[in-house]
């Protein structure tokens, strides 16, 4: 077997590539990361920005989370949404949130969504894709309302109206069909909402609820679970059956509470070690 190079460069460390060839050449599959599957969008409306994002994560084929929260906190006034591997968008959106405070500190100065979004792209650019966040960015800052998209290798795109994830197809149907240009509140928020829904309902990568957040320039307003598609109804029929219903062959009990005999043994010289040195509990 090859052995792999013992230098250490800078950015991601490759050492144990020989070793995961090794294993899964001998049929022992490697962990899967945990998807968000995901739908995520964001608009532009009269007096800011609406994102809005699914509450579904999956790994593989399996629905790790129903209720996961997608739109993650930037600074006071910006908010991003992540799509891809959720620790990459969760820890990824952390650390430029850490950043965009110590700049913010730094400079005596309300931060720039654009300062967010040069900082996401040189992060993802420097590790080529390694890390798989695709970003949803939007803010409104001094310059006005800002809405872009960050890709996994760090390329960027200004847009009124965005979606990304598996779902982002579905979603972008609804917004070229009725998004318009200085949309009222309302309006555009239900606009949002039913891109979304377009992703849960024909994507099965994204599901459950429709998260939402308003940012405006005096305040920024966090709709969790705005919208619940899919809850669950009552079922028609009881499933409960009576005592007895399935037969058994055989019953046996174990007592799993296991007994133990303790025994004090004092040793040692003097005093208190005749009398065992009782440990003082007062």
């Amino acid at each position: 077997m090859a052995t792999a190079s013992v230098y250490n460069g800078a950015g991601f460390d490759f050492t144990n590539e020989v070793r995961n060839t090794f294993l899964t050449d001998r049929g022992i599959p490697l962990p899967k990361a945990t998807s968000t599957g995901t739908t995520i969008v964001g608009c532009l409306f009269k007096d800011g920005i609406i994102l809005g994002a699914d509450t579904r994560a999956t790994e593989g084929p399996i629905v790790a989370d129903k209720n996961c929260e997608k739109i993650h906190y930037i600074t006071d006034n910006i908010r991003c949404c992540g799509a891809g591997t959720a620790a990459d968008t969760e820890f990824t959106t952390a650390l430029i949130s850490s950043n965009m405070e110590l700049h913010a500190l730094s400079t005596g100065r309300k931060p720039r969504v654009v300062t967010a979004m040069t900082m996401l792209k040189q992060m993802l650019f420097r590790y080529q894709g390694h890390v798989g966040a695709a970003l949803v960015l939007g803010g409104v800052d001094a310059t006005g309302p800002q809405l872009f998209t960050i890709h996994p290798h760090g390329s960027t795109d200004k847009l009124p109206y965005v979606t990304m994830g598996s779902g982002s197809l579905a979603a972008m149907a609804v917004f070229e069909a009725k998004w318009q240009p200085n949309m009222e509140r309302a309006d555009a928020l239900n606009l949002v909402c039913a891109a979304i829904e377009a992703g849960i309902f024909n994507d099965l990568g994204s599901g459950s609820n429709v998260d939402a957040c308003v940012i405006t320039a005096s305040h920024t307003e966090m709709l969790r679970n705005f919208v619940k598609p899919n809850e669950r109804v009552q079922k028609e029929r009881s499933y409960q059956f009576r005592r007895g219903t399935t037969a058994f062959k055989k019953e046996e009990i174990r007592s799993l509470v296991v007994d133990e005999d303790i025994t004090l043994i004092s040793g040692g010289r003097g005093r208190g070690a005749a009398e065992g040195e009782a440990m003082d509990t007062s």
